[in-house]
């Protein structure tokens, strides 16, 4: 079970753990070269590292070396991780007892608690690993070992937690779907209240989220091993709990009972768009709640990182590069909102991939067994993977320019300015989805793997491009490279009209692929 899991998972599994784990250092380096004095590091601390927004949004620092600096601006790995590491659980668990493969080698030589195992196995492997390069890359980097070693650990623990939560919401619900959900719900939940006990400075609110936990540990200040013993014990606890409910339910079932839908379809199911609109309108709802919430911490820390780098002419010219030739505040803004686009990119790719889902679920081929064509299927579905993330970034624009403005007195002014800013990255993530649906057609086997490669790989480039100053060619392979930055100046028409065409191309091309294409069987 474990070699069929690496197998599959050959792919994505080294790529999240290379990428993630070259982060902490790049984080490292960059304060080393524009906070190279004590005094610096205090002033950013003072006005930037120490906002309540930031430190909602990443964690407090515990101190102005170099080393407790990059561990804040890494604070939401811990995130990122817990959410890969409970995904991947659920894919190797759930999601292979819905398809019925896992009732196929159940009635083999493998025993019962044998799947759960191989899959929480791996993922804690990846996890361990990635706190290990995380840790190395950190002393690479001459950072204090023990504070390397703390971090990195943190980092491994968060991962295994969340992993094994998935293992839990895997046992209670009957379908990957509601699994992924209560998961992610439970996720939130523990970045909410990390997220208000650190913003209110409530220290024991945040204790209680496991990615509280994973943040006390204090790097390269005064080390604190006791948060990741408490972790241990968790992990343990759950998933001891986990495997009780794995080893008495029955197979295909879940602990907590399927509520049943109507027994008539309502109206808007009688066509393709309707369908897909049931089956995307949930994480939509997450994903633009999540975008509105982000939006507000990053309008509202945006004159404080502005006012945190006045003078620093290093500083000025790396945001310059990032955002744009605008003030540093909005410099700022244009950066963070370069990143949020690519978590827009994470919807369209997901929307665009639940194609392949309903394929390989066969709840496609009924579907299509009907006068509904393969183009209408398919349309229904990319209309939500490129409209989707477009109202994202619309409500990200929105907030963002509202929180700034109204910390500067200008909401009327900064509102339709940032707003537009957002818009602008549209086309860069519809060239993305635009990929995902060129896989999906021609290359559906490889669509899923290849598609978050390839979102992974944009995140790599706009992350350390401008900082390790990449040969100019490696960074035009991202679409985010040519998406032009409009707070700076007047807006360019070219790049964004070339972006849509691409994304338009390979859009049609999926398309006319998937209709000569046969369904597998």
């Amino acid at each position: 079970m474990v070699r069929l899991i690496l197998r599959r998972d050959r792919v994505l599994l080294p790529i999240w753990v290379l990428v993630i784990a070259v982060l902490p250092a790049s984080y490292a380096a960059t304060y080393a070269e524009l906070y190279p004095t004590a005094a610096q590091r205090a002033e950013y601390l003072a006005t930037t590292a120490g906002n309540p927004s930031i430190v909602a949004l990443l964690g407090p620092a515990y101190g102005d070396s170099v080393g407790a600096l990059a561990t804040q601006r890494a604070g939401l790995l811990h995130l990122i991780v817990g959410l890969i590491s409970l995904l991947v659980v659920v894919r190797h668990t759930r999601t292979e007892e819905e398809a019925g493969r896992r009732e196929l080698l159940g009635a083999t030589v493998l025993g019962r608690a044998a799947p759960l195992a191989a899959a929480l196995l791996v993922t804690y492997a990846a996890d361990l690993l990635l706190g290990l390069l995380v840790a190395g890359g950190l002393v690479a980097s001459d950072l204090p070992a023990a504070g390397s070693v703390a971090f990195g650990l943190s980092v491994t623990l968060a991962g295994m937690f969340f992993a094994t939560v998935g293992a839990l919401v895997a046992q209670l619900t009957e379908s990957a779907g509601a699994a992924r959900g209560l998961g992610l719900a439970v996720l939130g939940v523990a970045y909410l209240v990390r997220l208000a006990g650190d913003a209110g400075g409530v220290e024991w609110l945040s204790r209680l989220s496991p990615l509280g936990l994973a943040q006390r540990t204090h790097p390269y200040t005064s080390e604190r091993w006791w948060p990741l013993a408490v972790l241990v014990g968790l992990t343990a606890l759950v998933g001891a709990l986990a495997s009780g409910l794995a080893a008495r339910r029955d197979l295909g079932a879940g602990v907590l009972p399927q509520r049943l839908g109507p027994a008539t379809a309502g109206g808007a199911l009688a066509g393709p768009l309707g369908l897909a609109w049931r089956l995307n309108r949930v994480a939509l709802l997450g994903w633009t709640v999540g975008a509105a919430a982000l939006g507000a911490v990053l309008g509202g820390a945006a004159e404080a990182a502005g006012s945190a780098v006045e003078g620093n002419e290093a500083v000025a010219r790396l945001m310059e590069r990032l955002g744009g030739s605008a003030s540093v505040a909005e410099a700022y803004l244009g950066a963070t909102l370069s990143i949020t686009a690519l978590a827009a990119a994470g919807y369209g790719i997901q929307a665009a991939l639940r194609m392949r889902a309903e394929e390989t679920a066969q709840r496609a081929e009924p579907v299509l067994a009907t006068g509904v064509s393969r183009s209408r299927w398919l349309l229904g579905h990319l209309a939500f993977a490129l409209l989707g993330p477009a109202a994202v970034l619309v409500v990200t624009g929105l907030v963002t320019g509202l929180a700034y403005g109204l910390s500067i007195g200008d909401v009327a002014g900064r509102v339709p300015r940032l707003t537009g800013a957002a818009l602008a990255h549209v086309p860069a993530v519809w060239v993305l989805v635009g990929v995902a649906v060129l896989l999906f057609g021609l290359l559906p086997r490889v669509s899923v793997g290849v598609a978050w490669a390839a979102l992974a790989a944009c995140l790599l480039l706009g992350q350390l491009g401008a900082v390790l100053e990449l040969s100019q060619w490696l960074l035009d392979l991202s679409p985010f490279t040519h998406t032009p930055q409009v707070l700076g100046g007047p807006v360019p028409r070219t790049p964004l009209l070339a972006l849509t065409a691409t994304a338009a191309a390979l859009s049609a091309a999926g398309l006319l692929a998937f209709r000569r294409r046969d369904l597998p069987r």
